[in-house]
């Protein structure tokens, strides 16, 4: 019973789907670390179970080889003393040829209890044999499990380290994306912005100051004609320049035109 339960275990574990397994795991990871354990303890105990096993047909082939030369031993013995027999009844002797005969048939009769003996541990032999062989492919079989759960183990730690490196590029990436508004840099950028049109408002509001002075200064210059000419009719030394109504006119664009009327 041990034998076979051993036996259907071992069968149980190489028929096993490892993807079939590892679509109903949560932590496949960790499910084939616990499969790699568990297929190295069953793989010992199936190593010494099948190393038992294999001991006892050779037990039982020792024995049975021994039956087989015991048998032939006897035989020969039987041989031997029949012959002897016959030779002292040959010469007369009557007594010690049914002596040799004698015991010509008790060799004849462990001759074929040693035949007996092999002949009924043939079948446990050949059962025995057979199990053997089973359990070695079996015990085969979970090895090359074995090899496939490590491989696969090996595969998914190297796919999930490659993931976890990929992610992390990735976020290091994302982290220093220039076109990203929510990162620092473009924040940054956004500040920057700011101060510029900040600057460039300032440049302008400065050059409309500017138009603006220049502007007084010009309407400080008419000013200044308009008194240097009136002052030069006053004196009586210069008459007005050709097209000084038009510059009086806009010079006096407050003085009502009836005032005029009265000279």
């Amino acid at each position: 019973m041990v034998k076979q339960s051993i036996f259907g275990r071992m069968a149980q574990l190489a028929k096993a789907n490892i993807n079939s397994l590892l679509d109903q795991a949560e932590d496949p990871q960790k499910m084939l670390d616990q499969m790699v354990r568990d297929y190295t303890n069953n793989i010992a105990e199936a190593e010494s179970a099948v190393a038992q096993t294999i001991g006892n047909l050779r037990m039982l082939q020792d024995d049975y080889n021994e039956d087989v030369k015991n048998a032939q031993d006897w035989g020969n013995k039987a041989l031997a003393a029949s012959r002897k027999a016959d030779e002292y009844r040959s010469s007369g002797d009557t007594v010690d040829a049914q002596k040799f005969d004698n015991l010509a048939k008790v060799a004849i009769q462990r001759q074929m209890a040693a035949e007996n003996e092999a002949k009924a541990a043939e079948p446990s032999i050949a059962s025995q044999t057979e199990v053997v062989d089973k359990l070695k492919t079996g015990l085969d079989q979970m090895k090359g499990k074995l090899n496939e759960l490590t491989s696969k183990r090996n595969e998914l730690v190297a796919r999930s380290k490659t993931a976890a490196a990929q992610s992390q590029v990735h976020d290091a990436l994302k982290s220093i994306d220039f076109m990203d508004p929510t990162s620092e840099v473009g924040r940054f950028e956004e500040k920057i912005r700011r101060e510029e049109a900040k600057v460039r408002g300032q440049q302008e509001l400065a050059a409309s100051s500017l138009d603006a002075q220049f502007n007084q200064l010009e309407d400080l210059g008419e000013q200044t004609e308009i008194e240097a000419r009136l002052a030069a009719l006053k004196s009586g030394g210069a008459k007005p320049a050709i097209g000084s109504s038009a510059n009086s006119s806009a010079a006096g664009s407050t003085v009502e035109e009836a005032d005029f009327d009265k000279l």
